[in-house]
């Protein structure tokens, strides 16, 4: 409090307060007052120069008003005035006896029992129980986004949201968990994080037994029974049940950036996993190995492989049409596609069609001068990726080595 006192008034100018046009309504919308008093920490805006001076005892962080019946602190005396109500049950609500600190929020939650929505948007129909929710949904048709970050200018519709995105500037993890050393920003964060340790899945599918620690994950689960897919490229017909297979398709199938190589050969990926599954090639690592003998693999769809013809452990996917058995569901179809005719990759280049993805790509380098294959030894180039392996060989022979 001394620092606080010392700059705003022995300095001439207050850390605190800047003057705005008297007639700025810009962060109140829902009324006329001006409001000229602006805290120039989170731009909230007062009528009186006292309602600010009380506001900015929050961004001081000093707790100097305690609670005689409990161990709460606050930063302002009205605030614990209002609390004691809660003790001497002055606003007490008559249908679940709930305590309220002041009579407007006991009016607030009488709307919880009466289901009274008396506000209601102009726009589109929808109804509120309190007035602010409905100025906060304004912005939905608006578009305003009044509370602005002064670090990236980065702006939102609601003040909680600012308050919730400066702590990605400031690092600040305020919400820890008591069984581990994790942190998080925001108590929601937190409470899906203590299911870990809980078990606790409270989001249950009613079309089969799956359960979920998060809401997000059952609603994305929902789509595998109603088929759902709404994310769309842009770029071609295909949709996407959520949005992490769309960017990982937009990266895999329309970018021809390859930011991932090899350190042994120099060979050029488009992500992290696939070069991370062609490094075992190099270094020899199988991960994954089978329980009923002593076989290792390097990808785990070997290993399935492997289980499915030595052990009989599995399920085949069996073409109905030819009775050919195929190990995964996806080689069923493309192979079902051949029996059809349907060839749906078309090149974008020439009228030419093909049955599978890795057949269009084989052929699209045709049309580009762009070689993407890098022999690891003597740095040549090649478009096709056959190509660098015939070529690596022979180089291999030419610089004397022999064992490949």
């Amino acid at each position: 409090m001394l620092f606080v006192h010392f700059f705003a008034y022995h300095t001439g100018e207050s850390c605190f307060e800047t003057v705005a046009d008297s007639n700025d309504v810009t962060e109140h919308p829902h009324d006329d007052k001006p409001r000229p008093h602006v805290c120039t920490v989170c731009n909230k805006r007062f009528t009186q120069k006292g309602d600010l001076n009380r506001h900015r005892e929050k961004h001081t962080g000093e707790k100097l008003y305690s609670c005689t019946q409990c161990e709460k602190h606050f930063t302002i005396r009205k605030d614990l005035r209002s609390h004691m109500n809660i003790h001497t049950g002055k606003y007490k609500c008559s249908e679940c006896e709930k305590c309220c600190r002041t009579n407007n929020l006991l009016t607030l939650h009488s709307r919880v029992h009466s289901g009274e929505k008396p506000y209601k948007c102009s726009d589109c129909g929808r109804r509120f129980k309190q007035a602010g929710s409905l100025v906060v949904h304004s912005r939905v048709h608006s578009g305003e986004k009044p509370y602005n970050c002064h670090v990236c200018y980065r702006a939102f519709s609601v003040s909680s949201s600012l308050h919730k995105h400066m702590r990605v500037h400031t690092g600040d993890k305020p919400y820890k968990c008591h069984m581990c050393d994790k942190a998080f920003s925001e108590s929601g964060g937190l409470n899906n994080h203590m299911r870990v340790h809980t078990g606790d899945k409270p989001y249950n599918c009613h079309m089969c037994d799956k359960a979920f620690t998060q809401s997000g994950q059952l609603k994305r689960h929902m789509r595998v029974h109603t088929g759902d897919k709404p994310y769309k490229c842009s770029l071609c017909s295909k949709s996407f049940s959520n949005s992490h297979n769309l960017l990982s398709h937009k990266r895999c199938v329309h970018s021809h950036i390859r930011p991932h190589q090899c350190p042994y050969c120099g060979m050029q990926f488009k992500t992290n996993v696939n070069l991370k599954l062609h490094v075992r090639i190099h270094t020899g690592a199988k991960p994954y190995s089978c329980r009923h003998c002593s076989e290792r693999f390097r990808r785990l769809q070997q290993l399935k492989l492997h289980l499915l013809k030595l052990h009989n452990e599995g399920t085949w996917f069996t073409c109905q049409i030819c009775q050919k058995k195929f190990s995964q569901s996806g080689n069923l179809k493309t192979h079902l596609r051949r029996h059809k005719g349907v060839k749906p990759y078309v090149c974008s280049e020439c009228p030419k069609c093909f049955c599978t993805l890795r057949e269009l790509r084989c052929h699209q380098p045709i049309h580009s001068d762009y070689k993407q294959f890098c022999c690891g030894l003597c740095g040549k180039h090649y478009k096709r990726k056959e190509s660098v392996i015939r070529h690596y060989k022979s180089c291999y022979d030419k610089f004397g080595f022999t064992d490949i």
